[in-house]
């Protein structure tokens, strides 16, 4: 990809600038609560993507037809950099809604369908989670065992999913269940647009090891779903599934770069700052060599998921080099966060509520997150194994076999 911007894709950006500025307050944060109330947070987040859709900046790389703008990768990329730099709320709805069951509805879905939810996903009426893995199938999803039994005009559904996020703000969930248990795993699988508030959900939020409960079980006893509600047609949920895979675009990768050279600038400040025995933690030569190592990585990643971008325009869907991407960055996010631990030594261990904690805690918490990155969104070890076998063209084992 061509690194220097045309003269259009600097208009956009400046369009994008000028509106994010208009929208910020006089000290350059965002409008949100300063609370630790979810709820709260939550409401104020549908109202921010809301503002958002009122301007035009919800879905920007959607279809005209549909409500977006029907944007290039570039100006998503240049859309995605901006908001992360400026330090705004990302879309409430963008990681599931609008990046994966949108797509979905748009080349599956009937006209009624795309009429129904499309509108409410862009605007953010509707928030929507993902109910794709299940204890014993989330690596292998095809071994998933939520059955959906179709009766007269609905199915019923009956079962368990997991790490699904946000499922308790969630108005809609995107489901995979098994609606023909003697067929091969992946051929008998359906696709349901279940709404969340149906008699027989019950969600139950996990609590992890930062103290948050951002996901959550979700058990579904003999939820009744109309036969609508049934995405692609009988048994084609694996279809839709590998629609999904195939329309992320990309980009979202960008937003972590942006953030780790951000958490990085905060890290070689403490390093400056914070005195260890008679000097700073930078005196140390071992610390400069390793924030000198995690700048570096930085760059690395920026111009890994610009080469991804680069296949995309290309062929126009990610290839498997952004499973380079995800296992790199999340390895690389906690080696950072471990570096900011052993920056802060004993300090390192107090948290967010510890009048003594430096800098509120946040470094701990991070540290504590970065974790949750080697395992969502694909293991580091499955990772390995798709780089192995689909990018080095590695055998497979016999035990994989």
């Amino acid at each position: 990809m061509d690194l220097n911007y045309t003269s259009d894709e600097t208009r956009f950006r400046d369009e994008v600038r000028a509106w994010l500025a208009a929208n910020l307050d006089a000290d350059g944060e965002t409008v949100s609560p300063d609370s630790e109330d979810m709820d709260q947070w939550m409401t104020y987040l549908k109202q921010w993507q809301r503002k958002l859709h009122e301007a035009g900046w919800s879905g920007i790389s959607w279809p005209k037809e549909y409500g977006g703008r029907g944007a290039t990768i570039i100006e998503e990329l240049i859309f995605t950099e901006e908001m992360a730099r400026a330090k705004v709320p990302n879309l409430m709805n963008i990681s599931i809604g609008i990046e994966l069951v949108g797509p979905a509805i748009m080349h599956h879905g009937t006209d009624e369908q795309k009429l129904r939810y499309l509108p409410k996903i862009l605007s953010g009426e509707e928030i929507w989670s993902q109910g794709f893995s299940e204890p014993g199938a989330g690596s292998d999803l095809a071994s998933l065992r939520t059955l959906a039994v179709e009766e007269q005009d609905h199915f019923v559904i009956t079962g368990q999913k997991v790490w699904t996020s946000w499922a308790e703000y969630s108005e809609y969930c995107i489901l995979l269940a098994r609606t023909d248990p003697a067929a091969p795993k992946h051929k008998g699988i359906s696709c349901f647009l279940v709404d969340m508030r149906s008699p027989g959900i019950t969600i139950r939020p996990t609590r992890q090891i930062t103290g948050e409960a951002e996901f959550s079980e979700v058990f579904f006893d003999g939820v009744r779903v109309p036969a609508e509600s049934l995405l692609g047609g009988i048994n084609q949920g694996w279809k839709v599934a590998m629609t999904i895979l195939a329309h992320e675009r990309g980009t979202s990768a960008i937003r972590y770069q942006i953030r780790f050279r951000s958490e990085l600038d905060d890290l070689v400040k403490l390093a400056k700052s914070f005195i260890r025995k008679d000097d700073n933690a930078a005196a140390d030569p071992l610390i400069r060599q390793k924030l000198a190592q995690s700048f570096i990585e930085v760059e690395i990643l920026k111009y890994n998921i610009y080469r991804s971008v680069t296949q995309i325009m290309r062929s126009g869907k990610p290839g498997p080099e952004s499973s380079i991407i995800k296992l790199f960055w999340s390895e690389m996010d906690r080696r950072q966060k471990e570096l900011a631990m052993e920056t802060l030594g004993p300090y390192s261990q107090l948290v967010q509520n510890s009048k003594w904690a430096v800098d509120h805690g946040r470094w701990a918490k991070a540290f504590l997150w970065s974790r949750a990155g080697t395992i969502y969104a694909g293991s580091s070890e499955i990772q390995r194994n798709i780089i192995a076998e689909r990018v080095l063209g590695l055998p497979r084992s016999q035990e994989q076999k």
